[in-house]
């Protein structure tokens, strides 16, 4: 695991556990998104219930900057949430840089997430436009979180260049299909110093503890929670998950056995 990348307590009775990104510490390793909600009282309302730290923005489908409209501001407090502005829907390099250009602009975010898609069927990271943006931001100062294949070769270009979060997917962004590949995304965390956290393809609260039980740092989801019957118990229970998950791994797993092994000793019986 990325232990360079974790502070607080590993295990219970040490305090609060705790990881950091860029400097700045959080206590919950669960990231959601703000998009697919009926409303903003509904993101609110799911924000809340999934004690959540961390939100992404998808700049240019939330309004963050008209007064005249809506906005998630009115809804979700960005002195108590960190707002971490994001690329959705970007397919270049280019067009990824002046998205959170602008978004600084508007409010100030130094804390970005970098993703470059390679197209509308797959939603696939492009990583050659990825690794191209990320070079170009880092070089703008910002801090940057990136979304990525799980190819450890590239989340490790990522992570030297000087990527503050390595973000490797699940399964295909809105899928649901949960975590299709735990080898490489535990070969990413084994080799990773800075934070590792699964972005994309959970869909319920298993998939969330099976990410947290690999070793991952957090992980982020939206669709798993807002195309859910129900949101709000839906973001409860993701919230719960992530915990467990992270018992879990700290609490050390018991081997895996090709046979029986009995809980009661045998020997001494009548």
């Amino acid at each position: 695991m990325a232990e360079a990348a974790i502070s607080g307590a590993q295990s219970a009775g040490q305090g609060e556990d705790s990881f950091q990104v860029a400097g700045r510490r959080f206590t919950s390793r669960l990231i959601v998104g703000t998009g697919k909600y009926k409303d903003f009282d509904e993101t609110a309302a799911a924000i809340e219930a999934s004690g959540a730290e961390i939100v992404t923005v998808a700049v240019r489908r939330v309004n963050v900057s008209d007064p005249n409209q809506p906005m998630l501001m009115d809804y979700v407090d960005p002195k108590k949430i960190t707002y971490l502005p994001n690329t959705a829907g970007c397919f270049t390099g280019q067009d990824a840089v002046r998205t959170l250009r602008l978004a600084r602009e508007a409010g100030g975010w130094n804390l970005v997430k970098l993703e470059v898609l390679g197209d509308q069927k797959t939603l696939y990271p492009d990583m050659a436009e990825t690794l191209t943006a990320a070079e170009m931001l880092l070089k703008d100062g910002f801090d940057v979180m990136v979304y990525c294949s799980d190819d450890p070769i590239m989340a490790k270009k990522l992570e030297d260049m000087g990527c503050c979060a390595i973000m490797p997917l699940a399964a295909p962004i809105g899928s649901g299909l949960g975590i299709q590949n735990p080898v490489n995304i535990r070969l990413i965390i084994e080799q990773s110093s800075v934070p590792v956290l699964v972005d994309a393809g959970v869909g319920t609260a298993s998939d969330a503890a099976i990410a947290m039980e690999l070793g991952c740092d957090g992980v982020l989801m939206n669709t798993a929670i807002a195309e859910a019957k129900d949101p709000i118990r839906m973001a409860r229970a993701m919230k719960y998950a992530v915990r467990a998950g992270r018992d879990a791994y700290l609490a050390g797993r018991m081997p895996r056995k090709k046979y029986a092994d009995p809980s009661s000793p045998l020997a001494g019986l009548i």
